[in-house]
């Protein structure tokens, strides 16, 4: 896939933007707050429905507009695809393809992209959230029905609290509140598929990691990657990460007795203590935590490894092609060997689009159509041979 136009109204700090892309590599040169992150931004938020830097939607509203709007030009080999989603600040988002109004959920279908940036090293370093949004944004771009199982589960979520929190207000048992059964219920379906996929998605994504691991940092640390899920005993969002081992069998199951033995808990504090909400991926490097105990250049290693094994996951199956590889204001944080070892593992990708500050940071190979952003405008565009 290649993203040949994009299209920028009121978006970020752009109140109006428009840029050519060509195939293979394209970086884009400006000073720190110009808006060369941005337009990176617009283009996986078309893949994924999500900013890697905020976690909802209205920030990328230019001040004193309603909406934004993103289209793109994709070309999936011989056929082209016009896509457009307008964001608004308040209200749902709206989205077309060809001119055709479609769900926003269904844009996923049309686009991959896999993003890189500092923001990613909150993955390995920060709280369990970004761990499972880094797994939910991936399971959409594989598998794009979950998209909406997961806002289904989120909206469950949001219901069944607000019941419990009730209750507590009022003094209410759990034997007087036969409706929660009902929110039980939904919750564990739409839970269970969301676990059931995580797990799946990190067995397939592992080896693809050790392998881009083993690549950029040049040494095998044997990384390693799994749940520690709540429904199993771990609750990593209160600190016990450590799941009851003998804890097994259906994950519908498992859900419903942890889902009963919490219901007390839950009743006390107004909130739900077991799901998919509540899990953690924990990764791993020589056998211990990458959270505590990895150093920095393992840590941004890991997380590296992690956008790469996404890409392969997403090259090996897709009939769009490669995913747009986009990687934001990275070379600066590498060494000279990482930063050509990071080139050469993304050569041979249809389009590698990079963002930098410094346009020495960025290897020669990756350097073959260059714009330059200034202040919110688009101020020059030169390809290699015209240097």
């Amino acid at each position: 896939m290649i993203v040949e136009q994009l299209s920028l109204v009121d978006f970020r700090n752009y109140a109006a933007a428009d840029v050519a892309l060509d195939a293979g590599a394209n970086v884009f040169i400006g000073r720190n707050g110009q808006g060369k992150t941005n337009l990176a931004e617009a283009i996986a938020y078309l893949a994924t429905l999500g900013s890697h830097r905020v976690s909802s939607d209205a920030p990328m509203v230019r001040e004193g507009a309603d909406a934004a709007i993103v289209r793109a030009r994709l070309a999936h080999g011989e056929r082209r695809v016009q896509l457009e989603v307008r964001i608004n600040k308040q209200g749902s988002n709206k989205a077309r393809v060809n001119g055709a109004a479609i769900k926003p959920t269904e844009l996923p279908r049309y686009a991959q992209v896999v993003l890189f940036a500092p923001e990613d090293l909150q993955i390995v370093r920060g709280d369990p959230s970004a761990r499972r949004r880094f797994a939910d944004q991936l399971l959409i771009q594989r598998t794009p029905r979950m998209a909406a199982v997961l806002s289904d589960y989120d909206r469950v979520l949001r219901q069944r609290n607000a019941l419990l929190k009730s209750a507590r207000a009022r003094g209410i048992r759990g034997d007087q509140l036969s409706t929660l059964d009902v929110w039980d219920e939904k919750l564990v379906s739409l839970g269970a598929q969301v676990i059931d996929a995580r797990a799946a998605l990190t067995a397939e994504l592992a080896p693809p990691m050790a392998d881009a691991y083993q690549q950029i940092a040049g040494e095998n640390h044997d990384p390693q990657l799994d749940w520690a899920l709540s429904v199993r005993g771990a609750d990593p969002e209160d600190g016990a990460d450590d799941a009851d081992a003998a804890a097994s069998g259906d994950t519908v199951d498992l859900f419903r007795a942890a889902l009963a033995a919490k219901r007390g808990a839950e009743l006390d504090r107004g909130l739900t203590l077991v799901g998919p909400h509540r899990d953690d991926l924990v990764l791993r490097v020589r056998g211990l935590p990458v959270k505590g105990y990895a150093s920095h250049g393992e840590s941004w290693s890991v997380a590296l490894s992690l956008r790469l094994a996404s890409a392969a996951l997403l090259r090996a199956e897709s009939q769009l092609g490669d995913p747009v590889l986009i990687l934001d204001d990275v070379f600066a944080e590498l060494d000279a060997d990482r930063r050509e070892r990071l080139a050469a593992l993304t050569a041979g990708f249809e389009q590698v689009i990079v963002t930098s500050a410094v346009e020495a940071d960025v290897p020669d190979a990756l350097r073959a159509h260059v714009v330059r952003v200034e202040a919110g405008t688009i101020i020059d565009a030169e390809h290699a041979d015209d240097r």
